[in-house]
Parts: structure tokens; C-alpha cells; sequence
């Protein structure tokens, strides 16, 4: 019977209206009483404190941690330059902090130099992600590498470059457009 539309589960059958399931009932019968859950179910005081279990919070908080990956993301730096014991543990959050704030040396050299993962050749370029794929670009790139395209200046890149003004511009017009009609 269980799943079958407009049936009833066996708690919902045995139970008595008015009575919370899992108590005892006073049926005014003598000083006997059943219990209206089936054997098998504890009643509700047979469970103790349950909560007692639970630790009040306390002040200590974990230290977060991220993937090395996901900290050269966050640094801008692409994970494959970086040192080994970078790449090979985890950083916490506060190493991270420490990072951004008084960058060593590698870390400045890395954003200096290069090579530079996608998201930083294509701003530096001003191009898309996709726009870098469509040309061909599917490498990190150094600085020199970059400095060296923007000389040369392919027609790709031209493309590319005129491609994300206009998407900035149409953004810039949505933007203006919805603060018009917010202001009225």
C-alpha cells in the first residue's frame, strides 16, 4: 500500500486524533495505557536529551583553507609558475591575506614577468577569454610575449579588440537605460 495515492502511512492509521504521536494516552481505562506508536519507535522522554549531544558554539573558529589553484586565481598568478610548496599544500586564508599584502619575491616576479594565466592575458590585452581561444591563444603567456603582440597587432586582435568595445559600450547603454527607468 505504501505510495499508493489517498493511502495512509501505518503511524497515520494507528494514530488517535488529539494525541501527539509517540505519547502515551490516558484513556480514562484504569491506570493502563498503550503507547500509540508501534513497537520499535521510542516515545519522545525514551529519547533523552538529544540535544544535550550537541556542543554550545563556541568562539574557536576553523582556520579556512582553499586549493593551491584556487589561490593562484585569487593572486592572479598562474599555478604552474609558482613554487612547488605552494602548489603542493593548502593555503589558509590568512596565508593568502599575508600573500596580497607583502607579496615575496616570486609572487612579484610572477606578476611582473609572467607567464600569466588566461583571464590576466586578456585584460592585458583587452580582449575576451573567448576572444584569446578564437586567436589562437590557448597558452599562458609572459609579458614579453604580450608586449610583443600588442607591436605586432594581428588582425585577430584587432577584431577581438573592437568585438569587446562594443560589448562595453552596449553594457554601458543597458546600464544607463535602467538607471533612466529607475529614476522615473
Amino acid at each position: 500500500m505504501s505510495g499508493t495515492p489517498g493511502s495512509r502511512s501505518f503511524q497515520m492509521r494507528t494514530h488517535l486524533s488529539g494525541i501527539t504521536p509517540g505519547t502515551y494516552t490516558s484513556r480514562n481505562e484504569g491506570d493502563t495505557s498503550e503507547p500509540v506508536t508501534r513497537p520499535g519507535y521510542r516515545p519522545w522522554p525514551a529519547l533523552g536529551h538529544t540535544l544535550d549531544t550537541l556542543d554550545p558554539m563556541t568562539s574557536h573558529q576553523s582556520t579556512q583553507t582553499m586549493k593551491p589553484a584556487t589561490a593562484a586565481k585569487k593572486l592572479g598568478v598562474y599555478l604552474e609558475a609558482t613554487p612547488a610548496e605552494f602548489r603542493e599544500g593548502m593555503v589558509s586564508r590568512d596565508e593568502l591575506n599575508a600573500l596580497q599584502a607583502d607579496p615575496p619575491e616570486w609572487l612579484r616576479d610572477l606578476r611582473r614577468n609572467g607567464p600569466h594565466p588566461r583571464p590576466v592575458v586578456a585584460a592585458k590585452l583587452g580582449v575576451s577569454i573567448s576572444g584569446l581561444a578564437r586567436g589562437g591563444i590557448t597558452e599562458p603567456l609572459t609579458t614579453e610575449q604580450i608586449e610583443a603582440l600588442k607591436q605586432e597587432r594581428p588582425e585577430w586582435l584587432e577584431r577581438e579588440r573592437a568585438t569587446q568595445a562594443e560589448v562595453r559600450k552596449e553594457a554601458a547603454r543597458l546600464k544607463q537605460r535602467k538607471a533612466e527607468r529607475g529614476t522615473r
